[in-house]
């Protein structure tokens, strides 16, 4: 559905993405694709590149199965985009605006009406449609600019940051609409809210400094994440025999020891993804030594995320 291949974006010198590649087919990657990143990452950037927008300097990019650059009138016939501050007519009700935009997508007058009585029920707008937009909420307004997005049932729907202003109650709306939404469309979200992209995601990309840093469906990343993992466990014996003992096994990268009462608290690093729980088992039964705990303490999504994109910046 989306392919990108060596996007680059320059303003002079100064790289805004470099070398950007990803390849989203919906059947794999799942309806709702979470483009993460810190603010200035460069997720923009690559929206307005995918949604004809704006032009790369080099690469190149396929939408719903057209050119982003040399069939773009027929990129843009196949995707809907709510950028971060959605460009409205403040003077112009909503209803309006929406008929407006039903025009300019070449819909009949029983197809704009049709397509309007469906995303104002979608959006939940409900009376506010016939309210002029400069009345209208932040939230409300984010809720227009989605109605526009989805007024012509697009194949693909792009959304910058669409929970950026909103209050919490708005926010767990719009996030509930963006799932439903992933039920019929492939959704391409952008955000840094690391939470966000957790609960509502089925496929994650990782940018930082305009390159792409990781990617995967959520299992995938968590193998990567297993790898930063670590072993909780205490063990009664001698703390230099026991922390030697353990720093022997195979797949062990790093031991940090405690001693407190007697009880040998360790924090062990395993190489890779390795699970060395079984060979501390058997190595502590084979001692004679007591073991009173051991719990795998894995690294949450955001300890990955700050972990590579902090290797990115010293890089």
């Amino acid at each position: 559905m989306i392919t990108v291949k060596n996007l680059t974006k320059r303003y002079g010198p100064v790289p805004a993405i470099a070398d950007v590649t990803f390849d989203i087919a919906s059947e794999e990657t799942g309806n709702i694709i979470g483009f993460l990143g810190p603010n200035g990452a460069g997720k923009s950037t690559t929206i307005r590149i995918l949604t004809c927008f704006q032009p790369a300097t080099s690469g190149s990019a396929v939408v719903a199965g057209y050119d982003v650059f040399r069939e773009s009138v027929q990129v843009r016939r196949q995707i809907g985009y709510l950028a971060e501050n959605a460009p409205l007519y403040p003077e112009m009700r909503a209803r309006e605006y929406l008929n407006f935009r039903g025009k300019l997508h070449r819909m009949s007058p029983a197809e704009r009406k049709k397509a309007i009585d469906r995303v104002t029920e979608r959006c939940w707008l409900g009376e506010f449609v016939d309210r002029p937009i400069g009345q209208l909420s932040k939230g409300m307004r984010q809720r227009v600019g989605l109605a526009d997005a989805l007024l012509h049932d697009p194949k693909v729907v792009f959304l910058d940051e669409p929970t950026i202003g909103l209050d919490p109650n708005q926010i767990r709306e719009t996030r509930k609409l963006i799932r439903e939404l992933g039920e019929r469309h492939v959704v391409f979200l952008s955000s840094h809210i690391l939470h966000e992209i957790e609960q509502i995601c089925t496929h994650t990309i990782i940018i930082a400094g305009g390159r792409i840093l990781a990617q995967g469906s959520p299992k995938a990343l968590q193998e990567q994440i297993s790898a930063g993992s670590k072993l909780i466990t205490e063990i009664k014996g001698s703390e230099a025999e026991v922390e030697s003992a353990v720093k022997g096994l195979a797949g062990v990268d790093s031991v940090q020891s405690e001693g407190v009462d007697g009880w040998c608290r360790l924090t062990i690093g395993a190489n890779g993804s390795s699970d060395i729980r079984e060979a501390i088992f058997k190595l502590t039964s084979e001692k004679g030594w007591t073991m009173r705990e051991m719990r795998r303490e894995v690294a949450s999504l955001e300890d990955f995320f700050i972990k590579i994109t902090a290797e990115q910046r010293l890089a």
